[in-house]
C-alpha cells in the first residue's frame, strides 16, 4: 500500500515539452512511473518520450483516463493550471514552482475547496512511492521500498530525513513534500490522517520548520487520535532568530512567539517522539525496530 499514488496510478504531465520536465519526466518513466499523457498548448496530436501530448487537461483524461497531474508550468501560470485539474476532477495535482504569488495562492485554495482534487505543493519536490511512481523532482536513487511514512515542510531535509531511513535499515511507503512556501494545498493534517489509513505505514517521520502553525495544527489533530501511529518529529529553525522579513503572518502578529520550541512543545504534548536533530531519526526507528 501506499497512499495518493502507485503503480497503477495514471499520470498526466502538464507542461511536459519544458526543459525542466523533459528531464525529470524521463527519470520517473525509467522508475516505472505510470505516465500516461502530457498536456503543451499547441503540440496536441504529438507525442514525447513516446507519451502522448494532448492541447488541455481534459482532452487527455478524456482518452487516457489520467488520475493524477504533475504540473512543470511557471510560478506565474499554477493558478491556470491547477484550475484546470480541479474542473477537470483530478484527484492529486503536485506542482513544483516556487514562488507563487500569494494572491493565486488564496484563490487556488477557493477552488480546492469543496473539490475532488488533493494540492500537493507549490515549491515541494513532490511525491513518490519508491520504486513505483514518482510525481516531481526527487533523486529517486535514495528511495526505498519500505513502510516508514514521511512528510515535510522542508524541500532539502526531506532527502536528509529520508537517508537517516535507509541507515535504520527501513524504507518508505510514500514520501511528500508539502512546501517551502507561505500558503501550501495541502497540510500535515491530511497526510498524516492518510498515513494512519495506510496498512503498509507503520511509522511516521514528519519535518516542520518555523513559520505558520501547520505543526501545531496537526500535533492537535494526532492527539486527538485513539489509535496512533508512531511520529518522530523534527522542527528545523532552532537557531533562527525572528526576523519579519520571514512573511508568515502568524509570526509577525505574534512577534515571533511561534518559535521552534513552542512547535516541538505541541508536537511532545501530543504523544509525539521529538528529535533535536535529524540524525537521531535513525536512532528512534531503531529503537522502534
Amino acid at each position: 500500500m501506499s497512499i495518493l499514488v502507485n503503480k497503477h496510478t495514471k499520470i498526466l504531465v502538464q507542461g511536459i515539452t519544458g526543459v525542466q520536465a523533459s528531464f525529470h519526466v524521463q527519470r520517473a518513466l525509467a522508475m516505472g512511473t505510470n505516465i500516461v499523457s502530457g498536456v503543451s498548448p499547441q503540440r496536441g496530436g504529438t507525442k514525447y518520450f513516446g507519451v502522448p501530448v494532448f492541447n488541455t487537461v481534459k482532452e487527455a483524461i478524456t482518452a487516457t483516463k489520467a488520475e493524477a497531474s504533475v504540473l512543470f508550468v511557471p510560478a506565474m501560470a499554477v493558478k491556470s493550471a491547477v484550475q484546470e485539474a480541479v474542473e477537470s476532477g483530478l484527484k492529486l495535482a503536485v506542482t513544483i514552482a516556487a514562488g507563487v504569488p500569494v494572491r493565486d495562492m488564496l484563490e487556488i485554495k477557493a477552488m480546492l475547496k469543496g473539490s475532488a482534487t488533493t494540492l500537493i505543493g507549490p515549491n515541494t519536490p513532490g511525491i513518490i512511492t519508491p520504486k513505483e511512481a514518482c510525481l516531481g523532482i526527487f533523486p529517486e536513487n535514495i528511495h526505498q521500498p519500505g513502510n516508514i511514512g514521511l512528510v515535510s515542510r522542508s524541500s532539502t531535509l526531506t532527502y536528509e530525513a529520508t537517508l537517516e531511513i535507509d541507515k535504520a535499515g527501513f524504507g518508505q511507503s510514500t514520501v511528500i513534500g508539502l512546501g517551502d512556501d507561505m500558503i501550501i494545498g495541502t497540510d500535515f493534517v491530511d497526510i498524516l490522517k492518510r498515513f494512519h489509513e495506510d496498512d503498509k505505514t507503520k511509522t511516521i517521520v514528519l519535518i516542520g520548520k518555523l513559520g505558520g502553525m501547520y505543526e501545531e495544527i496537526g500535533a492537535e489533530f494526532y492527539a486527538g487520535l485513539l489509535h496512533k501511529k508512531p511520529v518522530i518529529a523534527y522542527i528545523a529553525g532552532t537557531t533562527m532568530p525572528f526576523d519579519y522579513k520571514m512573511g508568515y503572518a502568524g509570526d509577525i502578529i505574534t512577534h515571533g512567539k511561534i518559535t521552534a520550541e513552542r512547535k516541538r512543545q505541541a508536537m511532545r504534548q501530543a504523544g509525539m517522539t521529538v528529535v533535536e536533530n535529524l540524525s537521531q531519526i535513525s536512532e528512534c526507528l531503531k529503537t522502534l525496530k
